[in-house]
Formats: C-alpha cells, sequence, structure tokens
C-alpha cells in the first residue's frame, strides 16, 4: 500500500458494490444508509463525485411527490438515512436532501423519550410492538451521529446539545462498570442492563467507538460535554484494546470462549474508531497500531480463495442482530456471517479512510 492511499482491493470492492446497488433495491433504513454514507465520506476524502450519481438517485426516490415514496421515520434505525441526506445536502444544496434530513431531525425533536433525553429504540415503529421497550447501543450511531452533525452544521444548539448528553447517558445505563464494555440494550420495563449475564456484543461496542469521535469532532474545543464523552471513549477502547484476537480482528462476542467467531464489522468499526480518536490525540498512540493492524488484516482478507483476479470481498460480517429476551448468548453466536454486508462494507471504507489520513494523505478540498 502506497503511503496516504487507499488501497485498490478496497476502492475496487467499494466500485463493485455501488455498481451492483440499485437505488430502488436500497432501502431506507439503517444498514443501506450506512452503505451510502460512507460512500459519501468516500468522494468527500477523494474530492470526486465517484459515487454521488447512486447517491442523488437514492434519495430522489424519497419524499412527498406523486412518483416518490414517503420514508418511514419512526424508530432510531429509520434515522441513519438521515446521514446520507444531510451529507448529500452539505454537497450539492439540493433542497429535498435537506427535507428529508429535516425529518429526520423532527422525529428526534418530538419523538417521546423514554427515560432521561433517549428515545425507545423502536419508537412507535410496527417492530416496537413486540420488543420490550428498550434503548439500544446502536443509537449512538444512527442517531447520535446526525444529531451532532446537523446540530453543529445548522447551528440548532438544542440539538447539538442533545447529541452531545447521549454518550454519557447511555454509558450510565450501559456500560459495565467491571469491564468498560457496553451491553447491547436496556429495558424500561425492568430497568436493568441485558443481557444481564456479561454477555458484550463486539458491534454495539464497535458503534460506539466509531460514533464518539464523530460526535467529538461536533463539538469543538471546550464544550462542557466533551471531558465526560472522553471518559467513556477512553474506558470502552482500553477494554477493546485488551480483548484485540492475535490476527487483529475481535471475536463476535467479547470475553466468550467457546462457541464464537471473528466478525468483520465490529472489527472495521472499531479500526476507524481507534485511528480517528488516535488521530485526533483523544486516545494514545497504541491504539492506531491496533487499528492499523485490524484494518490490514481486513484488506488481506478481500482476497477470495480461488484463481487470482477473482472479485475482492468482505468476508465474515454478522447478519443484523437484536438481544433476544431468551437465550441471549444464541442470539449472538448464531447469528450467520455472509459476505459483502452493506454495514460491515461501511465500516471498511470508513477505516481506509481513516488509515489514509494516518499515514498523512491530505484529502483534496
Amino acid at each position: 500500500m502506497l503511503v496516504g492511499e487507499i488501497p485498490g482491493p478496497v476502492l475496487a470492492l467499494a466500485d463493485l458494490a455501488a455498481g451492483r446497488a440499485r437505488p430502488g433495491s436500497l432501502r431506507w433504513m439503517w444498514g443501506d444508509a450506512l452503505f451510502l454514507w460512507s460512500l459519501t465520506e468516500l468522494d468527500a476524502f477523494l474530492g470526486e463525485d465517484r459515487y454521488l450519481p447512486l447517491i442523488q438517485a437514492w434519495c430522489g426516490r424519497f419524499g412527498p411527490g406523486p412518483a416518490q415514496i414517503q420514508p418511514r421515520v419512526d424508530q432510531s434505525d429509520t434515522c441513519a438515512p438521515g446521514l446520507v441526506t444531510w451529507a448529500l445536502y452539505r454537497r450539492t444544496k439540493d433542497p429535498g436532501a435537506l427535507a428529508l434530513t429535516r425529518r429526520v431531525v423532527d422525529y428526534l425533536v418530538r419523538e417521546p423519550r423514554l427515560v432521561g433525553e433517549a428515545v425507545n429504540h423502536l419508537g412507535h415503529s410496527p417492530e416496537g410492538r413486540f420488543y420490550p421497550r428498550s434503548i439500544w447501543v446502536d443509537s449512538l450511531m444512527m442517531f447520535g451521529v446526525l444529531a451532532a452533525s446537523y446540530g453543529a452544521g445548522s447551528g440548532d444548539r438544542n440539538l447539538l446539545g442533545f447529541a452531545a448528553r447521549q454518550p454519557a447517558f447511555y454509558a450510565s445505563l450501559l456500560q459495565d462498570e467491571a469491564t468498560g464494555l457496553f451491553r447491547h440494550a436496556w429495558w424500561a420495563g425492568r430497568r436493568e442492563a441485558y443481557p444481564r449475564k456479561p454477555l458484550f456484543w463486539a458491534r454495539g461496542n464497535a458503534w460506539v467507538v466509531a460514533a464518539l469521535p464523530r460526535i467529538l469532532d461536533c463539538l469543538g474545543d471546550g464544550h462542557p460535554e466533551a471531558p465526560a464523552i472522553l471518559r467513556v471513549l477512553e474506558r470502552v477502547a482500553a477494554a477493546l484494546l485488551s480483548r484485540q484476537r492475535p490476527d487483529a480482528w475481535w471475536d463476535t462476542l467479547l470475553d466468550s470462549p467457546g462457541r464464537n467467531y471473528r466478525e468483520a464489522s465490529a472489527t472495521a468499526l472499531i479500526a476507524a474508531g481507534f485511528l480517528h480518536a488516535s488521530r485526533r490525540s483523544w486516545l494514545p498512540p497504541a491504539y492506531a497500531e491496533a487499528g492499523l493492524r485490524a484494518y490490514a488484516s481486513l484488506v488481506e482478507a478481500l482476497a477470495p480463495p480461488g484463481p487470482a483476479g477473482q472479485a475482492p470481498r468482505l468476508p465474515e460480517v454478522s447478519a443484523p442482530t437484536i438481544p433476544l429476551p431468551l437465550f441471549p448468548r444464541l442470539g449472538y453466536s448464531l447469528v450467520p456471517r455472509r459476505p459483502d454486508l452493506p454495514y460491515g462494507l461501511a465500516g471498511l471504507f470508513m477505516a481506509a479512510i481513516e488509515a489514509a489520513r494516518h499515514e498523512g494523505y491530505a484529502p483534496r478540498p
């Protein structure tokens, strides 16, 4: 890999994934949204419009017009598309993208609070009728980053303050005192973190490590909530660093020997967060070293077995995961792995950008 460049297999995979994607098949939902958002990040880093047509075509499907789809914004997972629409608006000043972003912001402002300032993860969605009212660690990425970015970029100080207070509050309910790792959820009915046993989902902790540096970026110097966010970040990062596998990946369940497996999306997101936080001097250089080792191992895994010249793919990404009310361990360890799941690709592309920045590449304006 040349200094400061994104390696060819990663860009080739981004091009392949974008080429396979059809705007009509990409949903207004967290997985597809994070994939598209990571493509906006790649475009911004490269100073290109490589993926802009796909993103514009996807965004154009949604809105109030007779040929458009009214997006469902009713839970944390349907807030994540706001990251795409906000990035698109900032790049193109498309009023439709801004209107869609404001639909998400309106949800964040108006949705009833479940506990403190936190909303029910499943909101008022149909799915929420079948699961206990709860907050999930995923929300720090699904709406926390957007709230911080929109609040800072639009001058909405109330929304920025809301975003700034979320990490410490989530940590007060979900971060394990003994280990520093996050549980997956907190159930309002029982007023306790779940799973109750010490089961720590790697991708959930990875959402935290990837999201908090981005929220800190938006707060600027001297924000009163920044020290609390840094304490949360330092604790969870230290716990993750001590649990990195010899091959530089992380297992899907941390501290759980036995039925387990290494997992690509968590590894990529942790690498991105470690590199980002180290670049900003929020974490010491040892975290950048761990992130670079993880990223290098992921890039090596992109080459599929078989004849040379085959298309790269990202293996070992666990499917969407929820904290099961019964048999929670099985709810993690039996989740199947598949290649090129969209949020896994998003984590890889985020890590690629941070690795290139670490090597000293200066992106074009």
